[in-house]
């Protein structure tokens, strides 16, 4: 399929670029979607949450009730799990969250989100650019003219542009990433997406294998 390529003062320069049918042209799968999204979150989650159990609390030993005859459930010291400020049962421990996901399912993920904004019309090609210094101004003409000033933008680069990625980074609704760090939930998450056309090649040569 071929799709305009735009500058970024929002003119169609009148070249078209042939858009890979087995990258941005494929019957999305919403269960492959799913998994790498939610191994993407699941990877975010600090995994810090802890509480103390019994043989970590400081407190007496001392036996505070009879075994029996008291009226109520057995405990033992001040540490006991059923006294108020006592440890805790089964607690929470540092751990990971993450989990593995099979390389192919994480790229059926992504071809499936890139085939979603292709269906959408949220996928705008852009000629290469590049800023000569970190602008935020400059990063929000170009957004502008392209008409996507009030759309959550992911804008695809070829590599890291220090440059760009410094413009973009203090608005909230943009987000700057290189073609090779792409991800499922980044895709689905922006409103549109505005990828370059080398990053293009690059998004193709990584996920058409």
């Amino acid at each position: 399929m071929e799709v305009s390529v735009f500058n970024i003062k929002g003119q169609d320069t009148g070249k078209k670029v042939t858009l890979n049918e087995s990258v941005f042209g494929i019957e999305p799968n919403d269960h492959a979607i799913y998994l790498d999204v939610k191994r993407y979150l699941a990877a975010q989650r600090q995994g810090t949450a802890k509480t103390k159990e019994r043989s970590e609390m400081s407190g007496s030993t001392r036996k505070l009730g009879r075994q029996k005859g008291g009226g109520g459930a057995r405990r033992g010291d001040i540490n006991s799990p059923i006294l108020v400020g006592g440890a805790r049962v089964f607690g929470p421990k540092p751990r990971d969250y993450d989990f593995k996901l099979n390389k192919k399912v994480k790229q059926l993920a992504r071809r499936s989100a890139l085939s979603y904004k292709v269906k959408e019309n949220a996928l705008v090609v852009v000629e290469d650019f590049t800023f000569d210094a970190p602008k935020t101004k400059s990063f929000i003409e170009m957004l502008g003219n392209l008409n996507l000033a009030d759309k959550k933008a992911l804008v695809v680069m070829p590599g890291v542009d220090k440059n760009v990625y410094l413009s973009g980074r203090n608005l909230p609704k943009a987000k700057v990433a290189a073609a090779a760090d792409l991800n499922t939930y980044g895709v689905l998450n922006a409103g549109v997406m505005v990828v370059t056309e080398s990053a293009i090649a690059k998004i193709e040569e990584v996920l058409a294998k």
